[in-house]
This record gives structure tokens, sequence and C-alpha cells, in this order.
């Protein structure tokens, strides 16, 4: 039989509240980057007083970790804010003086040219011959004539050929081999060279999609990603500046580092009601209560850490990458998540993007040098580049020169994506430096090259709480699939499950602007709009409540 008695301290826990409907309820942030720091940001400025954030690694930032070294800063994860003219990131840079001592040349417009427009980009053979450069440029032109065709398919309707197999890749590559053969003008060893630089830059392309290869990428949904209009810029103090501007208004008690969740049991109200029941002090002859209001108790969620411990929740944001998600979801969520959210984290492309950051005591490139571009002789009638593992350092597609060098030093920052970066990460510091130091030495044709000084490498791809770069949309997959992995759990028309239980944030969920900063932070704002919404009644009771 139930007892009748309340404890006295039953007053102050606001699920034991009879005010029930007016109490704080308890969201559960999951990750502490951008998404997750936007995220909590937005609902503690709405009033929202009892949210929580837990980070699995040491350090808040997510796939932002900023290096100091010197003088400046060096990127292992983002680095650019894509674009200015509406773009939250650039605001709140531009707001807070980050930008103020950015050069004009690190103000980047180009696709290609990664860190900036000035300068020349060398593409260097593996016969340590460099390619010229009005012929690097009449390439150029060729491959930019046929990016824009890949993005008609998705902005103007175009239908998709079964020859194209609906890649980018595959698409890219037939299509501007077709040109190269059919010029008239060119000699068949510039034709090689030309279908050789087509091979080097569908890895650049790669890098900058973050996929295993340009082969992977959905060329129907190719061009639904959305560029910001204006220039790209960098942060001379780091991207990190962004991640403390958003978590300078969060209690340091709010967010828990070292913290990995195990697994999110949501819906428990559906299969467990506790309730608890109004008395008015008279009781039967068996000493019942004779209930006047029956209430649910306890939060529809628990949160399962590693450490055992388990956290009571009312909502759960998960800004989880889409790599874990791909990894962990069968064991992240009790019960299992719904079969279309399921299939739209299979569907979706995830890799590795890694940089690999080499310090000389002097150049040896020569001072309008841009970068140095890895053009493979030997590939230019490949279909796939895909590599085994000994041959991982096929897959480095540049060294980028870091400009300028009275911030940076002597620095080259090498670009290198998909297995192949994971095969790097299983490497020591020791052996990377010196394979970078051979390839330098048999692109360039100088064997005096001496080993840097000092080498740092990302590992974002063997990072158990990243797994990946960040997302694409992959052959089979829609910015459909992105949305659908944006929708909250329970769906809307389930109507006994407790709506709003698990939401779900980051880079992935945003159909127009996945792959970006800015796209996590919007959709961590979006997530925190739904609760907002939601609660928006509680917040206005609370605000016009009498003062007794």
């Amino acid at each position: 039989m139930q007892s009748c008695e309340i404890s006295s301290d039953s007053t102050d826990d606001p699920l034991s509240s009879g005010l029930r409907s007016h109490r704080q309820p308890r969201i559960v942030v999951i990750g502490a980057g951008l998404a997750g720091l936007s995220a909590t940001r937005a609902l503690l400025q709405h009033g929202f007083a009892d949210v929580t954030i837990l980070e699995a690694a040491d350090h808040i930032g997510g796939r932002v970790l900023s290096v100091p070294n010197g003088k400046s800063t060096l990127e292992l994860g983002a680095t650019w804010i894509h674009g200015a003219n509406g773009n939250p990131v650039y605001h709140l840079a531009e707001d807070n003086g980050l930008l103020e001592h950015t050069t004009d040349d690190e103000r980047s417009v180009g696709r290609i040219s990664l860190y900036v427009k000035s300068g020349v980009a060398h593409y260097q053979t593996n016969a340590g011959k460099r390619i010229p450069k009005d012929l690097v440029e009449e390439f150029s032109d060729l491959y930019s004539e046929v990016y824009e065709l890949t993005q008609e398919f998705f902005q103007s309707g175009k239908p998709v050929c079964a020859e194209s197999q609906n890649s980018v890749g595959i698409f890219t590559r037939d299509v501007v081999r077709k040109k190269i053969m059919l010029d008239p003008d060119d000699s068949e060893s510039t034709k090689k060279l030309k279908l050789s630089m087509l091979q080097q830059y569908l890895k650049v392309e790669s890098c900058e999609s973050s996929s295993p290869s340009m082969d992977e990428v959905s060329l129907s949904e190719f061009g639904e990603w959305t560029a910001i209009p204006g220039a790209h810029h960098v942060i001379p103090g780091g991207f990190m500046k962004i991640v403390e501007l958003l978590a300078q208004d969060i209690p340091s008690n709010t967010i828990t580092l070292n913290k990995p969740v195990r697994c999110i049991h949501w819906n428990y109200s559906a299969d467990r009601q506790e309730v608890i029941t109004n008395q008015n002090n008279n009781h039967n002859e068996n000493n019942s209560c004779q209930p006047q209001d029956t209430l649910i108790l306890g939060p529809p969620i628990s949160v399962e850490c590693e450490d055992e411990e388990w956290i009571p929740a009312d909502h759960v944001i998960i800004t989880a990458s889409l790599g874990v998600l791909k990894k962990n979801h069968e064991s992240m969520f009790s019960p299992a998540l719904p079969e279309d959210k399921v299939l739209a984290i299979e569907k979706l492309g995830i890799s590795t993007t890694n940089k690999i950051f080499l310090e000389f005591a002097e150049p040896f490139w020569s001072p309008e040098c841009n970068s140095i571009q890895f053009v493979w002789e030997d590939e230019a009638h490949l279909e796939q580049l895909v590599y085994p593992e000994e041959l991982w350092y096929r897959k480095i597609c540049s060294f980028d020169v870091l400009y300028p060098p009275e911030r940076y030093g002597y620095m080259l920052s090498g670009w290198i994506c998909g297995q192949e970066a994971l095969y790097m990460e299983h490497c020591d510091d020791e052996t990377v430096a010196e394979t970078c130091t051979e390839l330098l030495r048999r692109f360039t044709g100088n064997p005096d090259i001496p080993k840097p000084l000092r080498i740092l490498r990302s590992s974002w791809g063997s990072n158990p709480y990243i797994r990946g770069s960040y997302s694409f949309t992959r052959v089979g997959s829609s910015g459909g699939d992105c949305e659908m992995l944006a929708m909250p759990l329970p769906y809307a028309n389930s109507t006994k499950a407790a709506p709003l239980q698990v939401l779900f944030a980051g880079e992935a969920t945003h159909r127009k602007y996945y792959s970006t900063t800015h796209g996590a932070l919007l959709s961590g704002q979006r997530e925190a709009n739904r609760l907002i919404e939601k609660y928006q009644d509680l917040h206005k009771a609370e605000t016009t409540k009498p003062k007794l």
C-alpha cells in the first residue's frame, strides 16, 4: 500500500512539486563543441536554469582544436570562417575584434588555394619537374567549368545519367578526360600532364569534402551545400576564441569534462509510471489516501555515463558527430533508434581529413610559392585512387605555405584524407616526418631539403569521441537524410510519449551547411529554439507570477 507521507524536503524537488507543469525542465547536452555550446548558451539566455553539458574529452571545443605555436596558433581542426554575410561565426569574430589583424592575403576566396589567394601554386610532378604556370591555369579553367556543371544537377533539377553512377568523381573524371582527349592543340605529353592534374584536383576536392574519394560524393545532391557570400577568414588568435566566446556566459559548473556517455535511456514514462497523489489529510478506515489528482513523476530520460552515473533528464540534446553515431548508435540508445533514423545515419557519409604541419628553420620554397601540389604522372589513367597501407603517402595532395612568415615562421601544412589518413595516424611522428621530407625532395627535385624541426598533425579518425572530420552527402543519400537525422524523438505523431525527449544537433544535421562551423552553431540554436518555444508559457508564467 502506498504511503501517504511526503518527506519534508519534497517541495524543494521540482519533480515532486504539485506545480509540475511550471517546473524547470532538466536538460542534458551531450558534447561541448560548437553545437552543444550554442544550444546551452541560447537556453541559459532564455531562462532555463537546469542545463548540464556532458563532454567526453578533457577539453571543450569538439572539432575545434587550436594549438599555440610561438606567435601564432595552428589549427588541427576547424580553420576557416566560410563566408561573412549572415554567418553567425563571422559576426561573433568580427564583433569581438578577432579579425582585426587578419591580412588581406588571408581572406582567401579561392576553392583550391586553401590558405592564400596571392602567390602561385607550384604543381610539381613525381619526376621533380614543375608544370608550367600557363598549363596549370589552362587546366584550372577547364576543371572549374566542369565543377560548375556538378552544381547544376541539384540546383536545376538536372537528371543524372546512369554512366555517372550519381558520383561527383566519376562524372568529373569522365567529362574532364573527354575534353582533354578531344583537344587538338595538345600533345600527348601535355594531355598526360592534364590527366595527372585531374587526379590531384580530385584529391584536394576529397580533402575539402572530407570524403575518402569524390567517387563516393553524390552528384545529384552536391549542389545543395550552400556557400555563404563573402571571403573566407582565419582567426589569427585561433578558432578556439570562438569556442571561448560561446562558453564565456556558461557557468563552469554547467560543463562536466571527461564524462563520456554510454547510453541514453529514453521514453521511460511509457514503460514505468510513478505516481504521487495529492491528499486532503482525510484517511479512510484502511488508512489509505484519497487521491484528488494523479501526476506522472520522474523524467522520461536517464543518461547512463561510462562512470556508472545515471543522470535524469526531461530533454537530451545530442551533438555527437556522425562518426560516433555510426559506430555507437546501436548501444547508445535504449530503446533503439527508429529504422528511418538509423538508415539516415548509415547513408550519410563522413571521413577523415587530417593536417600535417611541418616547421623548417629556413624556407626551401621561393617567396611567391603559396603551395606545393603533388602530381603523380603514373596516376593519369587510374580509375580509383585507393592505396594499400604502405603507400598511404600517395594520398597527400599538397602542402600549403602558411602566411605570413612573421606570424607562422617557415611552416607547411599538408593534407590527407580517407582511409590513408587513418593509416597515417597509425604511424609515429618520426616516420611521417621522414616520409613527408622524402616526398618534398622528390617532387621539388631538391635532394637537400632538411628534415623539419617539428611535426604536428591531427588524428580525427582514431579519436573515439569524434571518428571523422565532417560529413558529406554520400552516393545514395540526400539532404533529406540530414533532416531525418535532425528530427527529435519521439516523432510528433506519437501521442502518448512526452515530446522532444531526444534532440539532435551538429554539422551533419544541417541540410545546407553541413561540414561547417556555422552549420554546427546554427544547429545547436535550432534545437534550443524547439525547447524555448515548447516552454514559452512556462517562462511567461514565471515572469508574471505575483510577488508574495
